[in-house]
């Protein structure tokens, strides 16, 4: 099977990920990282954090084979101290132990599990890690996911994918070639789940990533209609007016970065969570065109 081509990485260098792997794993995330990431191994969490406070690490991946219990106390205070860092907990075999493992460090408040087991495990890990959520993405998808509580596989990856891809997505038809569904059958299964459509999503989800950049004192608003990717500033204000009925001054005077986090999850969460613990958007299915 040929490797997928990897994204150009941003500034020249590749993300930077933490590693607390078994022997046997190294190795096979050594083989698998090739030109989508660039990995630290470390023995231990702690070893790990200390990773994290000395370089720019982009990510921390744990196994559940070698995540000991005794180091449970430190991948929580690795999530509360570090959390707009990911951290994925990687499944490298089915036993029961491992299995343990995985429930334990899901209290700790592990949210992203990969497991290599499956068939597209290894296409999984490099998409992830090979583009990491920036730090805001981080911090608005872990809001989402303690909302959403027990969701299925395709909300997990649905949500991190619109709280990474939102800043240089305009379109749902980009977005749904970027899940690899078409962007019809994805808008049709939103219509009949009766959830708002992912053109919706994608837009509220992008007013969010608008404030994080308006919170940073040295972006204008042309500097944020252009990180954004729209066309134009005024293309900006038409967007913003007709989703908040707000200049884009007052967008930036009026919310914070965690009061549109709040707002979004109002919204565009809270209402179907029901819905979204069953729901299964990407799954293959007889509609798919």
């Amino acid at each position: 099977m040929t490797t997928p081509t990897p994204p150009p990485p941003a500034n020249g260098v590749p993300p930077l990920i933490a590693a607390v792997l078994r022997p046997d794993e190294k190795t096979r995330v050594e083989a698998a990282s090739n030109g989508w990431f660039s990995l630290v191994h470390k023995e231990s969490v702690p070893d790990a954090i200390r990773a994290v406070r000395e370089r720019p690490v982009d990510a921390v991946l744990l196994s559940v084979h070698h995540c000991r219990e005794s180091q449970l106390d430190a991948v929580s205070s690795l999530i509360r101290g570090f959390p707009g860092i990911p951290t994925v907990a990687l499944v490298s075999r089915h036993d029961p132990e491992g299995s343990t493992a995985l429930l334990q460090l899901g209290a700790t408040g592990v949210r992203q599990v990969i497991d290599v087991t499956a068939p597209d495990g290894w296409h999984r890990l490099r998409q992830l890690l090979g583009q990491p959520a920036t730090r805001d993405a981080a911090r608005i998808q872990g809001r989402i996911l303690a909302t959403l509580g027990d969701a299925t596989p395709d909300a997990l990856v649905f949500f991190e994918a619109l709280a990474r891809l939102a800043p240089d997505v305009g379109t749902a038809r980009a977005f749904a070639d970027a899940l690899d569904v078409p962007c019809t059958t994805l808008m049709s299964r939103f219509m009949r789940a009766g959830l708002p459509s992912p053109k919706n999503y994608l837009a509220a989800m992008r007013i969010v990533h608008a404030t994080a950049l308006f919170a940073r004192p040295g972006f204008s608003v042309s500097d944020v209609a252009y990180r954004l990717d729209y066309s134009s500033p005024q293309s900006f204000g038409r967007h913003v007016r007709a989703l908040l009925g707000i200049t884009c001054v007052e967008l930036r005077q009026r919310y914070t970065f965690d009061q549109a986090v709040d707002r979004f999850i109002a919204l565009m969460v809270t209402p179907h969570v029901d819905t979204w613990r069953e729901f299964r958007p990407l799954s293959p299915r007889r509609d798919r065109t």
